[in-house]
């Protein structure tokens, strides 16, 4: 609704984007499998029927029953559980990244949208104060105190403000469809333009926020969480040189023997329990195993590293441009737009009394319009600035905030 706030966009494409849920599964995927990886395999149960009966002292063996269970060397199954639940770390760090940058998506369109609507009316005004303009060199032309070009060239300026203004409403759509796309709507879904937007005042230690990136940043945490796996990897294929063992219980019939019928024991059925181990032999295997997961563990902290570079990288250019923009915003607030405001009057007023051209009206208007959609501008690329910041460093930077905001937008 027109009262919507980025709060309202935020929360629904945390609850609609495809994307996160896509990622909000994969983490919930990889959970299930910890409880799989630290369970003992199945049961094995055999039956056994001797095509041709063995013969022994008490009768002949006709058929068996076996059940056994396989128990992994002490150990085992709890690396298997910690590789998992790494695993598992790692696809939740991969969800808070996809998440922090379906945010950022919303906001870029968001502030997008916000220096659009704001094109949009800046240029209303400016063409209200042209048509102004253009009726006072008409009437002036038609009292013999001003010239017939000037109403041509009002006139002219118009008509490139009328086209400037349809371009603006026409890119309204796409805009729109792309903050649209992110909430998972349709893209021709009707969203009204922001409102008036207040620059966030921000103060940031640059070290202090580099040390909360590479704490909190979700990439970089995921990465950690896959080394941790790789680790636990190898000491769990160290634990392939152990045997693992074999428990079970065997049941077998034995038939009547009229040879044996003296004996107490004839026809008695057979239970035994039985032991087994593997023989881990193929070291070669084992060794490779191992190596392996060293090797992965290697060239995922390698990557951490690079990916560590990049984004610090990043933050620092996301900085600049926060505090290049938070220049602008100050420049054009209190010096040019006022004086642009100040220098429109005078004009305007000279040009009535024919102490002014029209092409200095024309100017001074230019002027105002080029200062207000550059502060519009920079205010965007302040938020974004910002927005960026707080996807690179993993966190809402509110308690960076200066008490209060600054001045709405000068009008």
């Amino acid at each position: 609704s027109p009262n919507s706030t980025l709060a309202d966009y935020l929360l629904y494409a945390g609850l609609n984007n495809p994307q996160m849920e896509a990622a909000f599964h994969r983490w919930q995927a990889a959970l299930a499998r910890i409880p799989q990886a630290e369970s003992l395999p199945d049961p094995r149960l055999s039956y056994r029927y001797f095509l041709q009966e063995v013969e022994t002292r008490v009768g002949p063996q006709r058929h068996g029953l076996e059940i056994s269970q396989m128990f992994p060397w002490f150990g085992k199954l709890r690396l298997a559980g910690d590789v998992a639940e790494q695993a598992a770390l790692a696809a939740q760090q991969r969800y808070e990244a996809v998440k922090l940058n379906v945010f950022l998506e919303v906001k870029n369109a968001y502030y997008e949208s916000y220096y659009l609507a704001r094109s949009i009316a800046v240029t209303r005004e400016n063409l209200q104060l042209l048509q102004n303009a253009e009726s006072i060199a008409r009437e002036r032309y038609k009292v013999a105190a001003g010239a017939h070009p000037d109403v041509i060239r009002a006139q002219v300026e118009l008509g490139k403000l009328e086209d400037r203004l349809s371009t603006l409403r026409d890119l309204s759509q796409p805009v729109q469809a792309r903050l649209n796309a992110a909430m998972n709507r349709p893209v021709d879904a009707e969203l009204p333009l922001p409102g008036p937007l207040k620059p966030t005042e921000v103060s940031f230690d640059d070290e202090r926020l580099l040390e909360h990136l590479e704490r909190s940043n979700p990439r970089l945490q995921a990465l950690d969480y896959e080394a941790r796996r790789h680790q636990k990897a190898a000491e769990l294929a160290k634990k392939q040189y152990a045997p693992d063992i074999t428990l079970g219980l065997g049941y077998t019939e034995v038939g009547s023997s009229e040879v044996a019928s003296r004996f107490s024991d004839n026809g008695q059925d057979v239970v035994s329990g039985f032991l087994s181990l593997n023989i881990p032999i193929w070291h070669k295997k084992y060794d490779s195993a191992v190596h392996e997961a060293r090797l992965e563990r290697l060239a995922t902290l390698r990557e951490k590293t690079d990916t560590a570079n990049r984004l610090k990288a990043e933050l620092q250019m996301a900085l600049y441009r926060l505090r290049d923009a938070a220049r602008k915003l100050d420049l054009y607030a209190n010096a040019l737009i006022p004086k642009a405001i100040e220098s429109l009057g005078v004009t305007e007023q000279a040009f009535r009394t024919g102490d002014a051209t029209f092409l200095d009206l024309i100017d001074a208007q230019r002027t105002y319009l080029e200062f207000e959609l550059a502060y519009a501008e920079a205010l965007a690329g302040h938020e974004r600035a910002l927005a960026s910041i707080e996807t690179l460093v993993g966190a809402d930077l509110s308690e960076y905030a200066l008490a209060g905001p600054v001045d709405e937008t000068p009008q």
